[in-house]
């Protein structure tokens, strides 16, 4: 079992930045891929960005691809998303999740594992 615990949500104007976290225990010494997936009202769950185990191959869904960067510390147990030129429709719940497998998956129900979600928040 891995546990994950999402940091770094709130609001901010359109065009600013945010970066989350998400602190990884438990089995951590296993091989998974993580990434980040948001929930708006409404709308479908969405992977945005994930990553390899090594961190080597990143994924990113267009509607986020130049704007947010998705990164990870093995030795911290740690994963981040820098996200850059936020847009309304950025606004969220955004919630770590892993797999168990070294690579990515580009569908929520290819995870496993997930944190509580954390609200980004985004004002026009």
């Amino acid at each position: 079992q891995v546990q994950l615990v999402e940091f770094g949500g709130g609001l901010v104007q359109a065009g600013g930045s945010l970066r989350l976290s998400c602190e990884a225990s438990g089995r951590t010494w296993g091989r998974y891929a993580m990434g980040w997936l948001r929930q708006a009202p409404g709308k479908e769950r969405e992977v945005v960005a994930a990553i390899t185990w090594r961190g080597i191959s990143t994924y990113y869904a267009d509607s986020v691809k130049g704007r947010f960067t998705i990164a990870r510390d093995n030795a911290k147990n740690t994963m981040y998303l820098q996200m850059i030129s936020l847009k309304p429709e950025d606004t969220a719940v955004y919630y770590c999740v892993a797999r168990n497998f070294a690579n990515w998956g580009t569908n929520p129900s290819d995870y496993d594992y997930w944190g509580q979600g954390t609200q980004v928040t985004v004002s026009s």
